[in-house]
């Protein structure tokens, strides 16, 4: 007999055998054969398998109870072992090999290494105990340090080259969509990387800029996880369960579902810009990994919904710690100066947009950094991330780890009208109000009950600004950087710009 094969073993021509040797044979085929193959089965699959979030390098959050999960043998005992205290911690995959187990991780430290074995043991190395952070939104937070779209960020080559620290790690997650909830994500470089020239110019740059003043001040490991895709839509990154609150979404809602219960694929899979399906692909795997906040730039694709955006930007921020069970600090950028500059004063939609923004610090636990001052009239994407880096890590270094940093500029806190004047009033003002370029205060527009607006001479007096004009003489609301791309100069005495402001709410 020749060319036969039997269960995978190709029988030799140099090997005659007669029929007693080949029901012989076929009975070992038959009745050995199956019960050592499903024997050896269960050794080569009870490997661990983990999501990608989980690789060497990795950083998990400091001083918590660090979820660990994959899939492993169905019902069978999952072990795990971590270097710093040496303890083991046990579970039993379900019936589909599903496994979480909960680790205790000590202070900022590292490197450690953790052993997890249902049988075939798994070793992840070099992992960093620190401070993680989600980095989400559009192509100012996507935007790396050069790029055909983006342009290059201010000295780029210099920072690329000084990118060299150890115990910054990164996780770039792969730009995809899905219909439904998805169990795991793709990474761009199959898990964590060491931060360094090699590893950081794809990344995202502001997130890179957060994480390295975090490191400077604090001395511990950072970990980085970026997840942003440029152009897109906020309602694109919340669940369908939080968008059904909204009667804006329900249409585009069921249309998702249609797809999803459809066989053939829709004409636009791939389109980002569509409602959950980022929340889908890239943040839902993410969960329930342990990390300490998120920071986030979008708006941009929102800008002409500013009204929505008011409901549906606080909204998303309380659908992602819902998920996560946990109220974790978030902080977003409100949207830099951009466009023309306008000679009047009148209507913008971005200006209504930073309003939104500024009004989702009525969420607790929220912080924004103020771009005003450090746009580009002629391009969406500002090449100045380092500032807006610093300004996203002022807010940590003084809301969570309690350092003696300045972090919000001049944020409106009310008006009172004296006479052909209005008084406005200001938090984070302490240190003193003052012009950055040491000139008269420019930016601010005054109305009367025609709610005409004019452009007005405006004078600091302690920690208030005093607003008037000639032309007014019963002021009734004052505007204050309202424009795409206004001129403005207030800055408190950390040399941070004033929020834009309006104190009336007239549509």
């Amino acid at each position: 007999m020749g060319g036969r094969t039997y269960t995978g073993h190709k029988i030799n021509k140099a090997h005659t055998i007669n029929e007693h040797t080949f029901m012989n044979n076929n009975f070992i085929l038959k009745t050995i054969l199956p019960v050592l193959f499903w024997f050896l089965a269960g050794q080569a699959f009870s490997t661990i398998i983990l999501p990608e979030i989980f690789s060497d390098h990795m950083v998990l959050q400091q001083q918590t109870e660090a979820p660990i999960w994959g899939k492993a043998t169905p019902n069978k005992d999952v072990k795990l072992t971590s270097s710093w205290d040496k303890q083991t911690y046990t579970t039993v995959s379900n019936a589909d090999g599903d496994w979480t187990i909960k680790v205790k991780t000590p202070v900022a430290g590292g490197p450690y290494s953790i052993s997890i074995s249902d049988g075939k043991e798994l070793v992840l190395k070099d992992i960093l105990i620190g401070e993680v952070w989600i980095c989400s939104g559009q192509s100012n937070m996507e935007m790396p340090f050069s790029s055909e779209w983006g342009g290059e960020v201010l000295n780029h080559e210099n920072e690329i080259a000084s990118a060299n620290y150890p115990s910054i790690r990164l996780l770039h997650i792969q730009k995809t969509t899905a219909t439904k909830p998805e169990s795991d994500v793709k990474t761009v470089s199959n898990g964590w990387q060491v931060c360094s020239p090699a590893t950081v110019p794809e990344f995202s740059s502001v997130g890179y800029f957060f994480g390295r003043e975090l490191h400077a001040k604090l001395n511990i490991p950072i970990g980085l996880i970026n997840t942003s895709w440029g152009g897109t839509i906020a309602e694109a990154w919340t669940s369908s369960e939080s968008l059904e609150l909204m009667p804006d979404f329900r249409n585009a809602l069921q249309a998702i579902k249609e797809q999803d219960a459809n066989a053939a694929a829709p004409r636009n899979r791939n389109n980002p810009n569509r409602t959950t399906v980022l929340h889908n692909a890239m943040i839902h795997p993410l969960i329930p990994y342990a990390f300490q906040g998120a920071i986030w730039y979008q708006g941009e694709s929102n800008a002409d919904r500013a009204y929505q955006y008011r409901d549906l930007f606080p909204l998303m921020i309380h659908d992602w710690r819902t998920k996560w069970k946990r109220d974790f600090p978030f902080y977003f950028v409100q949207l830099a100066n951009y466009m023309k500059r306008e000679t009047e004063p009148q209507e913008s939609r971005w200006a209504e947009l930073r309003e939104a923004q500024l009004q989702t610090l009525r969420l607790k636990n929220t912080g924004m950094a103020v771009t005003i001052d450090i746009g580009d009239a002629d391009d969406i994407h500002p090449k100045n991330k380092q500032d807006v880096g610093k300004r996203l890590a002022y807010i940590a270094e003084a809301n969570i780890y309690r350092l003696p940093v300045a972090f919000s500029g001049p944020i409106y806190d009310g008006f009172t009208i004296e006479g052909n004047k209005i008084r406005i009033k200001f938090k984070y003002s302490e240190s003193g109000l003052k012009t950055k370029d040491g000139k008269a205060l420019t930016g601010f527009a005054i109305a009367g009950p025609d709610h005409q607006f004019l452009w007005a001479t405006a004078v600091i007096e302690g920690n208030d600004v005093v607003v008037g004009s000639p032309d007014i003489t019963f002021p009734v609301a004052v505007r204050y950087g309202w424009a795409n791309n206004p001129d403005c100069n207030l800055y408190n005495g950390a040399n941070l710009p004033a929020s834009p402001f309006r104190t009336d709410d007239w549509r």
